[in-house]
């Protein structure tokens, strides 16, 4: 597509009647990860999400909570803002429905479908859902929504009618003629059944509410909230204005490139909202796109069975990129998924930890300390091997491949072939042991080493590259450590293999990815017990849950009490304290003495994954050179601490024979694995 083309992408805009939840940020990440992509490749982008704040069940539950409908949806409104604020969401706008400029453009839509002959007045008995906000045709007193399955009120009134059924075969033909207007394929089999059964005239106005868009000339009746909730779409870049900029924005972005909806709501964008359109004159939406529920442990989440998770709290414990990794990761886009805490975890640490951090630490690290933090010239000729131009040649498949899957909407399977690399440049690394070629004189060696450097670090900077629309913070600190600048600004119609500037001086390398601990889930789901205990009533009066807090709330929770407590004061630990130290094995591979002191050494140490340094005070007891290639056990999740001016990433174990005996290193009669982990 030619560049500057435009791209305008749409949230559906989110009901006020509670607080924000996982299921509202999938949505929201899913259209972010797209919109930021699209910039990438030069697309002019709008991306939309916003608030739907009318109708009866926002009317009552500021009731319920003490407030006007007004003060109750500004504040679950805020809510929105400020999560997706800290989720930092790259929305172009934040369109409400009590906004002027949206009542403005309701009123030019419903005056259109009025002057073209499809509104008409007239009498509606019948049932009616309170929570679906839908009129249930051909249903008895009390019987159940067809929808959410709840019973159905009984009510009587005047209502304006929209001529839906006058837009049957004009729909079937659209379905027929743009296969691409609802996806998935089972979306948009339903439709067409839902349309072939028989359409009616839908009531589009209430005159028993209050809280709405007044009717053009007929202030007793309010506009009923699907028609006014779908406008937002238009009135959000200009739609009713008079402003000549705000026609010019409408021309230029309208018709929306995508809707991104949850299967629950197909029917009012993929039946009512192009009826609408069709019976204004306006054009369609080139595709709605309507994505699988997200279950909780296998359980759709609603405030009733208390399973409400909220992207707070994931966020406060693990990242926003973890989030958002986890969701396009591990769910198929357009099946349901399910979420969990150990899930999440698990992903995060074998992908984020493992992999991508794995990577980018130990590549970058080595270019620090062999390289002094430039990035080196790999040799066109000297010392090079099949395994160079194999990842070469497999970057650039993933470059196509991952363009394709992702522009698909397939995330999942794009972001598997970007850590098919990752994998392959990790195995790349651990058989070409570039920490074993510094070791080795020679201009020859010199230059694999800095072949080997480069290739894991232009490999490196593809998946950035490729995956910044997903984990845009993670990435972006890693382009900074490459030296690279802003990722965002990067055209990624340009991204090909050998674009990384030779010579160029790396940025402050530091670990992007920590391992998270078994501690992680117990504290989200602490976290989560302590928000689903919330009465109700106080649901919207809680805005700083929005905002990291300085101390967070379950801190508290954990302090021990009764027989923990107890257990704490006579030195004892439970089994879950011992898990949190990750034991491994290693391989020592350089060894040194540190200048100024007779008990440390400095070691390089092999735990399979990396090359850590490690500063251990066993100078006294050992010779550098007799710890060479000695396997030894690893503290390998210690934060790292300076000794003498040298970084310590771990530590030896080591058993103390009396109070000033010499340190005896722990090993290993049987040969063990590198890496292997102690249990």
């Amino acid at each position: 597509m030619d560049q500057g083309q435009k791209f305008y992408i749409t949230t559906p805009i989110y009901y006020v009647n509670a607080r924000p939840h996982i299921g509202h940020a999938y949505t929201t990440i899913v259209c972010d990860a797209i919109a930021r992509r699209k910039r990438m490749l030069g697309y002019d982008t709008f991306f939309l999400t916003g608030t739907d704040e009318h109708g009866q069940k926002v009317e009552r539950s500021a009731i319920d909570a003490g407030k006007t409908p007004q003060q109750f949806a500004d504040e679950v409104s805020a809510l929105y803002r400020s999560l997706f604020g800290r989720m930092n969401i790259s929305y172009d706008d934040f369109i409400r429905t009590t906004e002027p400029r949206h009542q403005r453009g309701m009123q030019e839509l419903f005056s259109r479908l009025h002057g073209q002959g499809f509104i008409y007045k007239g009498t509606y008995t019948g049932q009616y859902c309170v929570s679906d906000e839908l009129y249930v045709d051909a249903a008895c007193p009390g019987s159940p929504c067809p929808v959410c399955g709840r019973p159905t009120e009984t009510v009587s009134e005047e209502n304006y009618y929209f001529k839906l059924s006058a837009f049957a075969e004009k729909l079937l033909s659209h379905y027929q003629q743009h296969p691409e207007f609802i996806r998935p394929e089972t979306r948009r089999n339903e439709v067409i059944a839902f349309v072939k059964s028989g359409l009616r005239d839908l009531s589009i106005s209430r005159s028993t509410l209050k809280w709405g868009i007044p009717v053009p000339g007929d202030p007793k009746h309010v506009i009923y909230v699907w028609l006014d909730a779908l406008c937002n779409y238009c009135s959000a870049i200009g739609f009713g204005s008079k402003d000549e900029a705000d026609e010019k924005k409408f021309e230029h972005y309208w018709p929306a490139d995508v809707h991104m909806i949850g299967k629950e709501i197909i029917r009012f964008h993929c039946v009512y909202w192009p009826a609408f359109l069709l019976a204004a004159g306006l054009p369609l939406p080139k595709s709605v796109i309507a994505h699988g529920w997200l279950l909780f442990e296998e359980s759709k989440m609603s405030k009733t069975r208390g399973n409400i998770v909220r992207a707070e709290t994931v966020i406060d414990v693990m990242g926003n990129d973890a989030l958002r990794y986890f969701l396009l990761r591990e769910i198929v886009f357009g099946q349901d998924g399910s979420f969990s805490f150990d899930a999440l975890v698990q992903r995060y640490n074998s992908d984020l930890a493992n992999d991508l951090g794995n990577l980018a630490s130990r590549t970058l690290t080595m270019i620090s300390r062999y390289f002094n933090s430039s990035v080196p010239y790999p040799s066109p000729t000297v010392a090079r091997k099949p395994s160079d131009d194999a990842i070469k040649e497999q970057a650039l498949a993933v470059i196509a491949e991952f363009g394709q899957l992702f522009d698909e909407y397939q995330f999942s399977r794009a972001l598997e072939s970007a850590w098919s690399l990752i994998g392959a440049v990790n195995k790349y690394l651990v058989e070409e042991e570039p920490w074993i070629v510094a070791e080795k004189d020679g201009e020859e060696s010199r230059a694999r080493l800095a072949t080997i450097l480069y290739t894991a670090a232009e490999a490196l900077r593809v998946v950035a590259a490729l995956a910044y629309p997903v984990i845009p913070e993670s990435t972006g600190r890693i382009w900074n450590q490459l030296g690279l600048g802003e990722i965002s600004r990067f055209d990624l119609k340009e991204l090909k293999w050998a674009q990384l500037p030779l010579g160029g001086k790396l940025g402050k390398v530091e670990p992007v990815f920590p391992r998270a601990d078994k501690t992680a889930i117990e504290r989200m789901h602490q976290m989560e017990h302590e928000r689903n205990s919330t009465p109700s009533g106080s649901s919207t009066a809680a805005p700083a849950e929005g905002a990291r807090p300085e101390q967070p709330a379950t801190q508290a929770a954990h302090a021990p009490t009764g027989a923990a407590a107890a257990a704490a004061t006579d030195g004892k630990i439970t089994i879950d304290d011992f898990l949190k130290v990750e034991l491994r094995v290693g391989q020592v591979k350089t060894a040194e003495r540190v200048k100024g002191t007779d008990k440390l050494l400095r070691l390089e140490v092999d735990i399979g994954t990396e090359v850590r340094q490690v500063v251990a005070g066993i100078a006294l007891a050992y010779a550098p050179e007799t710890l060479i290639g000695r396997k030894v056990v690893i503290v390998a999740n210690l934060q790292p601490r300076k000794l003498r001016g040298l970084e310590s990433n771990g530590m030896i174990v080591a058993a103390s024979v009396g109070d000033q005996g010499s340190p005896v290193l722990a090993g290993f009669l049987e040969d063990v694995p590198i890496g292997a982990k102690l249990k």
